[in-house]
């Protein structure tokens, strides 16, 4: 199963989200999923920390034409060229997704996924209505990493 950890690429100091990104990641990774995410630092980087130190696999769709700036936690590390954009294929490459933290690009993939019926799980993240004939998409929030892993598996199982 593929599961997609979207969130912001840099640290934001005090926020606990890599923590949390960190833990996802490891869970993941027992449960024997693949870690899609957009390759960069930040949330993206502290989940695959934890997916590697679990000994998963995890998979990195990188903004550029090469693999600069890619976190060293990668599996594999796909340069896409296509710099913001990629966030659909992201979305797109995944079974579900969770997001942990903010930033404008990770409302954009969370905004994809509510678009494209990929199930969202948040975990401290944007708080996000959906409105008008997709209403039955919204976004699971869960209270913590063990909740949040539990809500995409079984949402991507479900999907299959």
């Amino acid at each position: 199963m593929r599961i997609g950890v979207i969130g912001p690429g840099t640290p934001d100091a005090g926020s606990g989200d890599e923590q949390l990104a960190e833990r996802v990641g490891e869970l993941l990774a027992r449960r024997g999923a693949t870690l899609v995410c957009g390759g960069l630092g930040g949330v993206m980087a502290a989940a695959c920390r934890g997916a590697q130190r679990a000994g998963g696999t995890t998979v990195g769709l990188l903004p550029g034409l090469d693999t600069d700036g890619a976190n060293p936690y990668l599996t594999v590390a796909l340069p896409t060229g296509l710099g913001e954009l990629r966030n659909g294929l992201v979305v797109n490459a995944s079974e579900a997704v969770i997001c942990v933290g903010g930033s404008w690009g990770t409302l954009s993939e969370m905004a994809l996924a509510l678009r494209t019926g990929t199930p969202c799980v948040g975990l401290a993240c944007w708080a996000v209505d959906t409105l008008g004939s997709e209403q039955e998409r919204t976004v699971h929030r869960a209270e913590s990493p063990e909740d949040a892993v539990d809500a995409a598996l079984t949402a991507a199982s479900a999907a299959r």
